[in-house]
Formats: C-alpha cells, structure tokens, sequence
C-alpha cells in the first residue's frame, strides 16, 4: 500500500491540474482545498483520507444559510434527495443547507471530476434559489465564508 500522504498529494495534484485546464478561475488553499465559481453556485472540495488505498473527494456547495428548517423544508429536501441522482442535501452544525457529493480519488478522471463540478453547479445554482423562496435565507455566494 502506499503512504497516505504520498496518495493524497498524487490526488490533489491531479486535481490542481485537471483544474487549471477546465476551471483555470478555481482557488486553491493550503492542504487540498479548492474552490470553482460557477452562477450563484461556489463549490468546494476538499480531500480526506478514506482508507488506506484511497483518498475521498468531496465536493460540496453551501446553498442557504438563515433559512427556517422546518419540518416542511426538511421533508422537501429528503425527497429531492431520492429524486437527484447524485449528491445529496445536507444541513450543517449552524443548519447551513449544503449539497455535496463524494468519489473515491485514486481513479479520478477528468471526465469524472469535470462532470461532477458541472452536475453540482448546476444542482446548487438551481435550488438555492428554490430554497430561499421557501424558507428565506441568503444564498452561499453572498456568505463566502473561503
């Protein structure tokens, strides 16, 4: 098996240059996190060690923050999860609503990762503003918090 450390960084290296070709506006932060813009939609991802073969993906969009969770907006956000065919809604510590998505890093292609970031763009860009007519809030893009 490999070092962890060596496969992580062979991942976020793949990462920084599949980046540089197809999204040459992304940021990058200290120890694999990067960030793409795209419409109302700032999408992070951030690399974890998965096991000991593997390095985790995980792409995710902070949609609304300062909405009302309700029972309501979360029976919504439950179904649409059966409905999306990847990714999922999720709420964080502060009830920040998110949508994210994982992949395993070591076979990580372009094409995967160029068609994730498109997906999640477009999901994010799309309900944000759903979310916010529902339940109020303020959109991610307005509280980049990178």
């Amino acid at each position: 098996m490999q070092d962890t450390e060596v496969l992580r960084q062979s991942v976020e290296d793949k990462i920084r240059i599949c980046l540089k070709e197809y999204f040459p506006d992304f940021n990058e932060f200290p120890g694999g996190a990067f960030t793409v813009s795209q419409g109302s939609a700032v999408i992070s991802i951030f690399l974890r060690v998965w096991h000991e073969g593997d390095i985790a993906v995980t792409f995710t969009s902070q949609l609304v923050t300062g909405a009302v969770v309700d029972a309501n907006l979360m029976e919504w956000l439950l179904k649409k999860n059966s409905e999306i065919n990847f990714g999922a809604f999720g709420l964080l510590f502060d009830n920040t609503i998110v949508y994210s998505h994982t992949l395993p890093g070591m076979d990580l292609s372009d094409s995967e990762l160029t068609s994730t970031l498109a997906t999640m763009a477009t999901i994010a860009d799309f309900y944000d503003g759903v979310i916010v007519e529902m339940a109020g809030g303020k959109l991610g893009i307005e509280y980049e918090i990178f």
